[in-house]
């Protein structure tokens, strides 16, 4: 089940053309992204000293978000790979239901001391897989 999160869209999110411009998504998805972890094990992961880095966004623009619109962000984990993690991302506009973009998020479990991507197994892979089954939740 995804986790959900609601932003209503306010002048400092808009362009000159008058809707949200691009980078804002980002940082939206971004919103989400923390509110879902912050349902799991987030303190584990920060006490181990794991960061979870995105390691790569594709997101597509399907409409136009304007003043006053209230969108919300379905999160959900995907799938768990060896050494990454597929988040995925809808955000729709509550008052017409249309989406207004997607985007699929991959990222990676890090630690100061590694050079590289820590296997996910064990007990990151235990802490992550939560994120599969979890219950819906609407924050705003």
């Amino acid at each position: 089940m995804p986790h959900l999160t609601e932003i209503k869209i306010r002048g400092y999110h808009l362009d000159l053309y008058g809707h949200v411009n691009n980078a804002r998504y980002l940082e939206f998805l971004e919103e989400a992204r923390w509110a879902m972890m912050e349902c799991s094990d987030l303190d584990w992961f920060m006490q181990q000293g794991y960061a979870l880095v995105v390691s790569r966004i594709d997101i597509r623009y399907l409409r136009p978000a304007g003043m006053g619109d209230l969108l919300r962000i379905e999160t959900r984990l995907d799938r768990l790979l060896p050494r990454a993690g597929i988040i995925n991302q809808q955000v729709k506009n509550v008052q017409t239901g249309k989406a207004i973009a997607t985007a699929e998020v991959t990222f990676a479990v890090l630690h100061p001391e590694r050079a590289s991507a820590l296997p996910i197994t064990g007990e990151i892979a235990t802490r992550l897989e939560s994120l599969l089954e979890s219950e819906p939740v609407l924050e705003s």
